[in-house]
This record gives structure tokens, sequence and C-alpha cells, in this order.
């Protein structure tokens, strides 16, 4: 049976792919209670002892802002890791599927953006994790990058459980409105990283490279707030406040250390061929991940 390594298991896409990749082999999850990922010698050492045909990586370093004072730390684990990983797969013929982000790209305009946009990164975190996809191409040709945007979930830490705590203490909230994405919930990305690997399995070597992997449309980060309140009142979840009462600003008057792009919106056909899938749009995908989170 084929061994499929998913490190950072224990993070909100590493707890659905070990869900989601089930069928397709045993599934072997990786968190930081096993070793260092940022350590070249600990990577060998798991790599060595799992021996993977198919290596699936969440694992990175994903505090945007705390990355702009530790940009060692950060490339450890978003550049050198996927590194290391790429030499392994294609010195033994593994498999390698990594994600990286909207982040890459400058932002610029409004139309989505395809998988031939330049990169231009604003932050040290965009930095890194393009340096990463950049060792991975060099390194592991045959390996797949999916490039996501404003990932969420049931659990962990994200934008829609902060959106629920803050709703059910505070009155009124007030969320930056000039920046533009696609909410994508982890669920639908262990999905579709399911099906890439299965393709691949089955002996479709034309998927490779990258992809955007996104829900469809687009929503601003108040827009998704308001959605998020109302979809959460309707079930009956206890908030002290309604959707209107969630007010736009922009990015100006909500300063971070670290630059985002204003348009995060991806253009996600090239996937949507390959695997020959409609991905959902961004309101139907946040009505299933609530229905997750009211359950629990």
């Amino acid at each position: 049976m084929m061994r499929i390594l998913v490190t950072g298991s224990d993070g909100q896409i590493g707890h659905e792919l070990l869900k989601t990749l089930a069928p397709l082999g045993e599934v072997v999850g990786i968190t930081r209670a096993d070793g260092d990922l940022a350590s070249p010698e600990v990577v060998d050492s798991l790599l060595e002892r799992f021996r993977p045909g198919v290596v699936v990586n969440p694992a990175a370093y994903t505090a945007v802002d705390q990355a702009e004072g530790e940009e060692t730390v950060a490339r450890g684990l978003n550049a050198g890791l996927p590194e290391k990983l790429a030499r392994w797969a294609e010195a033994n013929g593994a498999l390698l599927v990594h994600y990286s982000t909207d982040y890459v790209y400058a932002g610029n305009g409004e139309a989505p953006m395809p998988e031939s946009e330049p990169t231009a990164p604003l932050s040290v975190y965009g930095k890194t994790k393009l340096a990463g996809d950049e060792a991975i191409l060099a390194h592991s040709p045959s390996a797949v990058i999916l490039r996501t945007s404003w990932v969420y979930g049931a659990r962990g830490r994200n934008f829609m459980l902060t959106m629920l705590k803050l709703a059910a203490e505070r009155n009124e909230l007030k969320v930056v409105a000039d920046q533009w994405g696609a909410p994508t919930p982890a669920w639908l990305i262990a999905q579709v990283t399911a099906l890439v690997i299965r393709a691949r399995l089955l002996g479709n070597d034309a998927i490779r490279g990258v992809y955007h992997l996104t829900c469809r449309k687009a929503t601003s980060w108040c827009g998704l707030a308001r959605e998020i309140i109302r979809l959460a009142g309707e079930r009956g979840a206890p908030l002290k406040m309604g959707e209107q009462r969630v007010f736009p600003i922009p990015t100006s008057e909500y300063p971070a250390p670290a630059p985002r792009p204003k348009n995060s919106r991806l253009d996600v056909s090239r996937i949507e061929q390959a695997l020959a899938i409609q991905l959902p749009d961004w309101k139907a995908a946040l009505g299933v991940t609530l229905g997750d989170w009211h359950k629990d």
C-alpha cells in the first residue's frame, strides 16, 4: 500500500488531508512533536524512516506579521523545507504536492490573476514562500504547487473563527474592505489535493507545476465577515450582533507590519480544466464550513 506523508498534519489543512487522503494509501502525519522541520537532518531522518511515495507539504511559517522580524526562521520552513522535500522526491521517484499563497503576487488591479502573473511579493512571508516555490520548480519538475488564498476552517486559528468569537463578544466590528480575494476552506483544498494525487497515480503526468486553487468569485474581508455572521446567526449561534453591525474600513485604518496584496483574486480555470471539475463559489463553501463548525 502506498504511503503518503503529510507534514504539519495538526494544522487546518493537514487535519483535513489526514481524513481525505485515507482512501489513496497509508497516510502518515508529521507534526512539530516529530521534530523541527526547518532542520535538514530531521527532515532527512523522517523521509528515510517512512519512505513515502507521495509527500504533501502544508507545513509553513504562516505568522505573516511576525515574519517581518523573523525572516531566518520563516525562510527555514517556507524555503528550506520545500527544497529538501523536492530534492528527496526527485531522487526517490516520489510525488511532491506543496501549497503556496496569493502573497507571492503584488496584487495590483482587480482581475483574477493567472498562474503566469509575474511574482512580486510585498512581505517577508511572501518572499520566503516564493523562494520555496522556486526551489521546488528547480529541483522537482514533476511536483505540483497549489497556490491558494484566505484559508480558513472549522478548527484551528483563522478569520472565520476569529469573527465568530468577536461577534459573540462585541456589539460592532470594523473590518478592512479594500482587500479582495476568494475565501477557501481547508476541506476543499484537501479534496482537490486528493484528486490531483489520484490523477497522477493513474498516470496523468501532465498535471505538474503551479496551479491556483481557491473558491470561485471574490469578496472583501468586510464582505466575508458579514456573511460569516449572517449565516451563523441563521444557525442560531449566540452572537451579540448581526451582519449590519460590521462596518467597512480601508487598509490604512488597520496598520500591520506586513503589507498585504489588495487584489488576491486568482484565476482557477487551469486546475478546473486539468481535473475536469468546477470549484464552488466562496459563499456555498462557507455555508458547508459553518455547518461543520456548528456541529462541533
